[in-house]
């Protein structure tokens, strides 16, 4: 005998304890009924067991506080710290503690601010499912589920918990992300033998799997991190895999960390065998291993992304983690359905057809038999929920009212759902005479050619509605004779298989209006001034496609249909891909084969949908798109979600990604440049002066001024070459970048030695001021040079954030020697005549390097793209469909049920 456990009332089963029992026997424990729950019992147990969720995207604080100090050059700083406290230098510990607490501050505000702005995006996006209450169907939110409901299940959607089966029609299920099972698993209702494997509950559907043909219906058994795919998730944690993003920073941090410490050792090696005091050694080895990496980029880049986000928020875009803002940017190939991005997504019913192309009645009223909407009774008006556009379109259409009388003279005894093979749908009904008939309602050429005759008028008007630009949908049928009705008696029960679509009687056409979307022109041409190239991959008539490309603007010489794809071969295809715009009646694997082919050719592919044929393309693309509307798989399947099915949101994505990674670019570059000149310098001075050239307390003091000018970077703009091509992290580039530019800064501090020793005669405090002031200087405006590749003020112009804080630093330093704090800080009043020569240096310095960078960038090789796709990654994105702002149980809690 099967066990069950009690909470809140409730009965509680593993799916595998209920796919062994009889489906009344389930429902009887649950407390439940074929027609569901009632609403109050429903919140009762949603009160008792919580949500059906096994993620939280509340922004929580410790986690965002634990992020930030994970970096290696937070611990770094943390180190010196200590130090320099254990070490008797309380300046130093605290100049070290400011700067350690302005990045962590920085980083944390702005991503917690970031992470708020997700979460409130998070909770405009809700996951719904049809499920039975009170009698009667609705929609509710996934995570509003409870053990005992009654849930339908229809094509591309996830399943949305641990399910009993109670019917099914040719119902499949893709399980792959849970047991591993590359097939499609057929489902049926009658119960397994108990310890029957989980890959074999075939009168069970498991939570996260998706339904990858026909319908069904079933009771929830077990909810949230009580389903098998719940527990699986909450094992995994919500640490996502990294992006391409984050590991580029981590390999950044890294070896900035080698070079610190290999700098660190040298020096106090060298200094240790000078005889220097083996403290003074110590911190000024540390100090400059601190001044040589930029301590704030974590700061930097948590402001880059915040600020893209709360950018992007305006503009209805929501990532599902932050750093996929800057995977937007990469995009270079977009290939997107045409519904809703090309076209206004609201279709509607024009007019039916009959088979001479006449206006009639019949084909709408055997179009609204014909279909795979739940029809809802109440509110003294017949209404569809859920179901596929076009039957929804069909029900809401004026005429469609009329004909509710004419519809109660037939029941429909079966049901074959549509897929994407045979493209069609067919129902067996029977009439309050007796008579039987089947109706076949899908795409034209499909539904034509399983017909026996049709007219040549047919043909011609359904070749002017596809002229037009029009969706047309056909439909014809077929009496069922009593040698039919014999043949599709099972056990008693009537069906209908794809061998009954045959020699069926045109009836006629039903024709859709799904007119051009305004604004989608400007949006296209908006892409391509990105360098994003636009394909549509659709399943609509190729003649319809190209039209509403050639309407929008969209250049569209040649259109490959499904066939072509299928008859060229991979290398074949690939030639055709990049000469075409537009791919017509193509099959899911047909558009996931282009997405892969063109990825192949080394450029960065995003794909745009939202129907179940499109999630396999989805998880094919570098960046898979969807909206708030798609379809559970589509959404599933999708790095980035847009609340609006809307081009020019789009494209502002792939502004703001580009434009963060321009800009963490520009601090990158500037900071490992300039720090390295620097440092190296600091490091020589050391050996050969009988002094250190710069106190431990004022290379970091010049490193916190400096570092606090560059947080106005994420404000700064971007130039439009920078935005026109994706970039990537690359490491040997900013090596080479790092020993190439270096040494240039490296001169020009020699110089102030020079000045300083030669024609000042400075002794240690005033020589220590001068270099202080020039070496702030001249890091600092050097960002006015390397934040672009054209010549700067002239023809690429800095923000104004940027300009002041910059300038602010280098008067705050030029100032520090003549205020009261400079015996404290170590200096001295500089002579006017030293501001002369450091204007001087200063102008030549950024000539010197203007020059620099533009032979530099002529000799830099491209970096190759990666996207991994690291373990995990499947089950992470399905997990945050069930997500909730509320706490959800740990991993531990829901172990032993």
């Amino acid at each position: 005998m099967v066990a069950t456990a009690r909470l809140g009332g409730t009965a509680r089963l593993d799916v595998a304890d209920a796919a062994a029992l009889p489906a009344e026997e389930v429902l009887a424990r649950l407390g439940s009924g074929r027609e569901g729950l009632t609403t109050e019992r429903a919140r009762d147990r949603l009160a008792a067991l919580g949500p059906n969720a096994v993620r939280s995207h509340r922004a929580r604080w410790p986690v965002v506080l634990a992020r930030q100090l994970r970096s290696p050059l937070l611990i770094l700083l943390a180190v010196t710290a200590l130090a320099s406290a254990f070490l008797g230098e309380p300046k130093d510990a605290l100049i070290i503690g400011v700067i350690l607490t302005a990045s962590v501050g920085l980083g944390f505000v702005n991503e917690y601010r970031a992470e708020r702005a997700a979460e409130a995006l998070h909770s405009q996006i809700e996951h719904r499912c049809v499920v039975w209450r009170d009698g009667r169907p609705g929609t509710v939110a996934v995570t509003a589920l409870v053990p005992g409901d009654v849930v339908e299940l229809r094509l591309g959607e996830i399943v949305p918990a641990d399910l009993r089966l109670l019917s099914v029609s040719d119902l499949e299920c893709e399980e792959s992300a849970l047991t591993g099972e590359s097939l499609p698993v057929a489902k049926a209702t009658e119960p397994v033998a108990a310890g029957t494997a989980l890959a074999d509950l075939t009168c069970g559907a498991l939570m996260g799997t998706v339904v990858h043909g026909g319908l069904g219906t079933g009771v929830v058994v077990a909810t949230g991190g009580r389903a098998e795919f719940g527990r699986i998730a909450l094992a995994l944690g919500e640490r996502h895999p990294e992006t391409e993003f984050q590991t580029g920073l981590r390999r950044f941090s890294l070896l900035l960390v080698r070079i610190a410490a290999v700098l660190t050792t040298t020096i106090f090696i060298v200094n240790v065998i000078l005889h220097r005091p083996i403290f003074d050694a110590l911190l000024f080895s540390l100090a400059i291993a601190v001044g040589i990496s930029p301590q704030l980029l974590p700061a930097v880049v948590s402001t880059s992304l915040a600020a893209g986000s709360r950018r992007l928020a305006r503009h209805k875009v929501l990532v599902k983690r932050l750093v996929c803002i800057e995977d937007l940017g990469n995009v270079e190939v977009l290939f997107t359905d045409k519904t809703g991005t090309l076209t206004e997504g609201r279709i509607t019913f024009t007019r039916a057809l009959d088979a001479d192309g006449q206006a009639a009645r019949e084909p709408l009223e055997l179009g609204l038999l014909c279909g795979e909407a739940t029809v809802d009774p109440g509110a003294g008006r017949e209404r569809a929920v859920g179901g596929n556009a076009l039957d929804l379109a069909l029900w809401d259409s004026p005429d469609a009212a009329a004909l509710h009388g004419r519809l109660g003279r037939y029941r429909r005894l079966a049901l074959l759902p549509f897929d994407h093979e045979r493209r069609m749908v067919s129902v067996l009904v029977e009439r309050d005479d007796g008579h039987r008939l089947i109706i076949s309602k899908g795409a034209p050429e499909a539904v034509l050619a399983r017909c026996a005759d049709v007219p040549a008028r047919a043909s011609a008007a359904l070749e002017a509605e596809f002229a037009a630009g029009n969706r047309v949908v056909a439909v014809a049928t077929r009496d069922v004779t009593t040698a039919d009705v014999t043949a599709s008696e099972v056990s008693g029960a009537a069906t209908i298989t794809a061998a009954d679509e045959r020699d069926l009687v045109f009836r006629g056409l039903l024709v859709f209006l799904d007119p051009p979307k305004d604004g989608a022109r400007e949006a296209l041409r908006r892409l391509a001034e990105l360098g994003v190239t636009v394909k549509v991959l659709t399943g609509d008539n190729p003649a319809v496609a190209a039209k509403l490309c050639a309407d929008l603007g969209l250049p569209a010489a040649r259109v490959l249909t499904g066939a072509d794809v299928e008859a060229a071969d991979d290398p074949r295809l690939a030639e055709l891909i990049g000469r075409t715009t537009v791919f017509a009646r193509v099959s899911p694997e047909h558009k996931a084969r282009i997405v892969r082919l063109q990825r192949g050719s080394g450029l960065d592919v995003a794909f745009l949908g939202d129907g179940v044929n499109d999630a396999v393309a989805l998880h094919a693309a570098d960046v898979g798109i969807s909206v708030d509307s798609a379809t559970d798989v589509a959404k599933d399947a999708a790095d980035v979600i847009l609340l609006e099915k809307d081009l020019a949101i789009l494209a502002d994505g792939v502004v703001q990604g580009r434009r963060i990674f321009a800009n963490t670019m520009k601090y990158v570059l500037m900071g490992t440049s300039s720090n390295f000149g620097n440092m190296f310098s600091a490091a020589g001075a050391s050996l050969a002066l009988g002094f250190l050239p710069m106190l431990p307390s004022q290379i970091l003091l010049n490193n916190l001024l400096y570092d606090s000018s560059q947080l106005a970077i994420p404000t700064d703009n971007a130039d439009p070459e920078q935005l026109a091509r994706p970039s990537h992290w690359n490491v040997r580039l900013i090596r080479r970048f790092m020993l190439f530019f270096g040494p240039i800064s490296s001169l020009f501090d020699v110089a102030t030695f020079v000045i300083m020793l030669g024609v000042f005669h400075a002794g240690p405090p005033l020589f220590r001021s001068g270099w202080f002031v020039e070496s702030l200087a001249t890091q600092t405006l050097v960002i006015f040079a390397i934040r672009t590749r054209r010549v700067p003020f002239l023809r690429s112009h800095p923000s104004l954030p940027l300009l002041l804080a910059a300038l602010g630093v280098v008067g705050v330093g030029a100032l520090l020697p003549s205020t009261p704090f400079a015996g404290a800080l170590g200096f001295q009043p500089l002579p006017a005549l030293f501001f002369l020569a450091l204007a001087a240096m200063v102008i030549v310095y950024l000539v010197l390097i203007e020059f620099g960078k533009q032979w530099f960038y002529r000799t830099v090789p491209a970096a190759p793209p990666t996207r991994p796709r690291p373990p995990g990654h499947r089950v992470h994105r399905r997990a945050s469909r069930f997500s909730t702002p509320e706490p959800v149980a740990s991993a531990e809690s829901v172990k032993h049920p």
